[in-house]
């Protein structure tokens, strides 16, 4: 068993720190930024965010696919390296647009949306496939995924702080500056895989790709981790999609949004040891299931809070948080055991990344493609006071969640997950 030192690790893991820069901006601040900023409508965004994911969440497979294929010699630093202008101009595109009609700012918005989505996927695909072909020990893979989401927490919580205090601007030059360096770290001493991949299956996807995209489906532990892992996305998107509006208008605490998502994401940061620890003596599935009934033991109260209620949501925050540390680390963990189960170790985890992102991807999707268009039929519009359409919101933020959560908990349960 090889056991990477935590330099190595660290090496490995940093560039996951500029790839949340990225993430969270994207997948909670747009939709306030485009609707309330911009005057865009709650319909308009939900619907230009679900085309977009869907168009980028079908594009995942192919990218994993091609990763597969041309990886050699340094392995994944091709796919990383061509990722880098992608995302630079895709995400200074996507924050400071020019003064636009609305039919144009649409256009700009969709385009420079799909440009950064594109080269997140490259990045993320190329980075957790070079992560699940180093180890495949249980104890080991833990460390690994949990060292890589420990740095992409820093990088959430950097993004969840720097805006209220300095700007966009400023969060945009961390962000340029920490891709540049990551990148260096972790393709200059990084641990490097000593495997080319298999060549029948790289051939196999220049013949037949499509026979070549299904293949990580016939692994049976596959499919019920992604099924397991769908109805838990879900869960975490939705309220990250509502987040802004629910502590703005449910809650009443706007000024207070940026102090709570740092809590969210240092609580999530600091149990993550424990959870990595946990899951190195009883397994990840297991801790991954216990994790579940944290989150929703702390996160069924929130609609008992009355407006105001500092102090109450903060707690829930932390707690749900905590809970966040395990659905960050296990599940990649998870997947790696998965690959290595199924025999392709080596061979193809850009394929099972492919489609592990594809479905993040439409996990985000639907939540905001179904959540916002819905919320705004209910008569819910940022900034209103109306009656209805605060419980509709409040509905949605936090029941919905509870229940697909106990759903995906209920699935672990009675996965074969438990054994690998």
């Amino acid at each position: 068993m090889k056991i990477y030192s935590s330099k190595s690790l660290l090496a490995y893991g940093l560039f996951g720190l500029p790839l949340a820069l990225v993430a969270l901006p994207i997948y909670l601040l747009v939709p306030q930024f485009y609707a309330a900023g911009l005057g865009l409508s709650l319909a308009t965004v939900g619907g230009i965010l679900l085309a977009t994911r869907v168009a980028d969440a079908f594009i995942d497979p192919f990218l994993g696919l091609w990763i597969d294929r041309t990886k050699t010699g340094r392995g994944y630093a091709g796919a990383i390296l061509l990722s880098l202008p992608l995302l630079v101009l895709g995400f200074l595109a996507l924050f400071h647009p020019p003064t636009l009609e609305s039919a144009a700012l649409l256009w700009w918005f969709g385009v420079s949306l799909l440009l950064v989505y594109v080269g997140f996927s490259m990045a993320t695909i190329a980075h957790n496939s070079w992560g699940a072909d180093l180890t495949q020990q249980r104890g080991e893979r833990a460390r690994l995924t949990g060292m890589r989401e420990g740095c992409a927490l820093a990088g959430v919580v950097m993004a969840a702080a720097v805006p209220a205090v300095a700007g966009l601007g400023w969060l945009s030059a961390l962000f340029v500056i920490s891709l540049t360096g990551a990148a260096f770290v972790l393709l200059r001493w990084a641990p490097q895989t000593t495997r080319a991949g298999n060549t029948a299956f790289a051939t196999a996807i220049g013949s037949a790709a499509l026979v070549a995209l299904s293949a990580p489906l016939h692994n049976r532990a596959f499919r019920w981790l992604i099924a397991v892992f769908a109805l838990n996305g879900i869960a975490a998107a939705i309220p990250a999609t509502l987040f802004l509006f629910f502590a703005s208008d449910r809650m009443q605490l706007a000024n207070y949004a940026s102090l709570f998502l740092v809590l969210y994401f240092v609580a999530a940061a600091c149990a993550l040891p424990g959870w990595v620890a946990l899951a190195a003596r009883i397994g990840e599935a297991q801790a991954w299931l216990l994790s579940m009934f944290v989150a929703v033991a702390a996160f069924v109260w929130v609609l008992q809070l009355e407006p105001g209620a500092l102090a109450g949501f903060a707690v829930i925050c932390v707690i749900s948080g905590a809970a966040l540390g395990a659905d960050l680390a296990l599940p990649p963990a998870l997947l790696a055991g998965v690959i290595g189960a199924g025999g392709h170790s080596g061979q193809r985890e850009g394929a099972y990344f492919g489609a592990w992102s594809w479905m993040t991807k439409m996990n985000l999707a639907l939540a905001a493609g179904i959540a916002l268009p819905l919320l705004e039929w209910l008569d819910y519009a940022p900034g209103s006071n109306n009656a209805a359409g605060i419980a509709a919101l409040g509905i949605a933020y936090a029941w919905v969640p509870c229940g697909l959560k106990l759903l995906a908990a209920l699935l672990l349960w009675r996965s074969p997950l438990k054994n690998l």
